[in-house]
């Protein structure tokens, strides 16, 4: 199976490292013109930009934070005026504030809420708004729009320590499942991805040495995920190989999200 996505734009948010920059990579490889979003890393997200385009690929870096309304805004404004379309869209921006509950601030709570939730809603809802206007672009995709929203197992697995980001990933299920329903009979199709645990520099500290040993204890496939591995499956998602698969998460995690803890134990 060959996937294209020749003649399509698609948005990437958080896209200046780890998984983000891997999606947007692997985007503009099958063909799509790229909005590479970052929030304050500049320099990789403009290097990959200008790898895209020295490799024959189109592709922008754009500036925005994506908890802000008028960002958001301005971010999607900016991508139409660069390309005219938008047909997919990777809902990709995430964060951590880490802390057992009794110390955890309204501060950090409400931070990662903002990114990791209400920027999935605001980047959706103005991905949305575009694809209603362009209805089915025949001859580039089967869909009107594509998203994307990246969440984790722990929209599944609780995780004890940083209840903000489990709460924002349970959310995100339910916001991607509920815009599936709400939309799809306009063609649309919304869908999640659940990394597990993937190599990026912001965990190296638990997917490197005597610490990814304990790490591989939960997860039955015997090693741990590298950013293509996500990179992939958002690019399938994308296309139209994948275009009778709507409301879906894809848990991409090695089956993490088997309770491996339990074999034996039944």
């Amino acid at each position: 199976m060959q996937i294209s996505l020749t003649r399509q734009v698609a948005l990437v948010t958080g896209a200046s490292a780890g998984i983000g920059h891997a999606a947007a990579k692997a985007l503009a490889a099958a063909g799509a013109a790229v909005v590479i979003n970052y929030n304050r890393q500049a320099e990789p997200a403009e290097a990959l930009a200008r790898q895209i385009i020295a490799d024959g690929g189109q592709a922008l870096a754009i500036a925005a934070d994506v908890s802000q309304e008028d960002e958001v805004e301005r971010l999607f404004a900016e991508t139409l005026e660069a390309f005219g379309s938008l047909d997919i869209l990777v809902a990709n921006s995430g964060l951590q504030k880490d802390a057992a509950v009794v110390d955890m601030s309204l501060e950090d709570w409400n931070t990662v809420i903002g990114v990791n939730l209400t920027g999935q809603f605001l980047c959706a809802r103005a991905a949305l708004r575009i694809f209603n206007r362009q209805g089915v672009r025949e001859g580039v995709s089967r869909a009107a729009g594509k998203i994307i929203h990246m969440s984790s197992v722990h929209q599944r697995i609780p995780w004890a320590g940083h209840v903000n980001y489990a709460a924002s990933k349970g959310g995100v299920d339910q916001l991607m499942q509920t815009l599936a329903q709400e939309v799809s009979h306009q063609r649309i199709r919304i869908n999640g991805i659940a990394p597990g645990a993937i190599r990026t520099a912001i965990n190296q500290e638990v997917t490197e040495g005597a610490a990814a040993e304990k790490l591989l204890e939960l997860i039955p496939y015997g090693r741990i995920g590298d950013v293509e591995d996500v990179a992939n499956a958002v690019v399938f998602l994308a296309s139209d190989a994948a275009d009778y698969i709507v409301g879906t998460t894809l848990f991409i995690d090695g089956g993490m999200s088997l309770y491996p803890e339990f074999r034996g134990n039944g």
